[in-house]
């Protein structure tokens, strides 16, 4: 290794090491990202709900079907 790759190396560590210790600690948010995957987690239920209402709901489910029929008998 050449001084230069030497060098830049050291200082390298030395930035990855900097930051390492910058991102270990807890700091006043602590537990914040297991709320958020909760609030995250509840939302997508809901959607899915939402979206499960509106998909079996009569007309949604005709026109679904209608176009099923319409695909599966397309001419070739």
């Amino acid at each position: 290794m050449t001084a230069l790759t030497v060098s830049w190396w050291s200082r390298f560590r030395v930035w990855r090491e900097a930051r390492v210790r910058a991102g270990s600690g807890a700091g006043g948010e602590a537990g914040m990202s297991t709320a958020e995957y909760a609030v995250g987690t509840l939302a997508a239920c809901a959607l899915a709900a939402v979206l499960y209402k509106v998909v079996t709901s009569g007309a949604v489910s005709a026109a679904l079907q209608g176009l099923i029929q319409k695909a599966l008998h397309a001419p070739f």
